[in-house]
């Protein structure tokens, strides 16, 4: 049986003649408990006999209508299925020849490039050294030498291009910070392409011959406007490995 619901508001309440006397402590009704009972009565209710019925009955009539309307204009309607296709946002960008992407919540800013100061006995080929972003001392690594990836040349298309720089977008380098597990890190990249949003269906699996280095911290492949992005395994290579390279640095 449902609770009856007393819409005292509307007779001596705010709406009312304000004649309540519970509206001295309360001020208004919407901070009375009575008020609050009856939205939530509302909220909990069953539904009415009938009524699941007969929206089942209009929404199979609307689809039935669309598809219909679908086969005169010669086009097919395809009934989606219900799939948990996840969206990820990611950050793409270009170290060496190399397209990259991380997610997009480990990438806490993108920046300028900042000098790199060298500490005595620490620096090596993976840990450049520290940089002040904006008043923070964070350490610099640098990604190309992590990864193993060759120092990238121009093809002849892109030198002859580059005489004719008028005409072509000038790329500038970047340098981004991140954030993994309260630790945070900046490293130097070549280019920046942007933030991309994909769907699980759009991440590809890394093939299991694998011929690059790079590949190796591949957790996914991407293929974007005629590009192979190697979607990194961020745990790897910043928690584990990179982690453990800093400490016996």
């Amino acid at each position: 049986m449902e609770e009856s619901i007393t819409y005292c508001w509307n007779d001596i309440g705010v709406s009312g003649d304000s004649s309540c006397a519970e509206l001295k402590t309360v001020i208004h009704c919407r901070n009375c408990s009575v008020y609050r009972g009856a939205g939530r009565t509302l909220l909990q209710r069953n539904s009415p006999e009938g009524y699941v019925e007969e929206w089942t009955d209009i929404l199979a009539q609307d689809w039935q209508e669309a598809a219909a309307k679908a086969e005169e204009e010669g086009s097919t309607l395809v009934k989606k299925e219900t799939v948990n296709d996840e969206i990820v946002a990611l950050v793409i960008f270009r170290v060496s020849q190399e397209w990259l992407a991380l997610p997009a919540w480990v990438v806490k800013e993108i920046t300028h490039i900042h000098p790199v100061h060298t500490l005595p006995h620490r620096s090596n080929h993976v840990f450049a050294g520290i940089v002040n972003i904006r008043g923070e001392i964070l350490m610099c690594i640098l990604l190309r030498n992590l990864l193993a990836l060759p120092l990238g040349d121009l093809d002849e298309k892109d030198k002859n291009l580059k005489d004719l720089s008028s005409i072509v977008p000038v790329i500038y380098e970047r340098m981004i910070v991140i954030e993994i597990q309260s630790n945070r890190w900046v490293f130097p990249v070549d280019e920046i392409l942007g933030v991309y949003r994909f769907s699980s269906q759009q991440l590809q699996d890394t093939p299991v011959v694998i011929s690059k280095t790079p590949d190796t911290y591949t957790k996914r492949i991407i293929s974007l406007e005629g590009k192979n992005i190697n979607y990194l395994d961020y745990e790897l290579v910043f928690y584990e490995l990179l982690f453990y390279t800093l400490n016996r640095a």
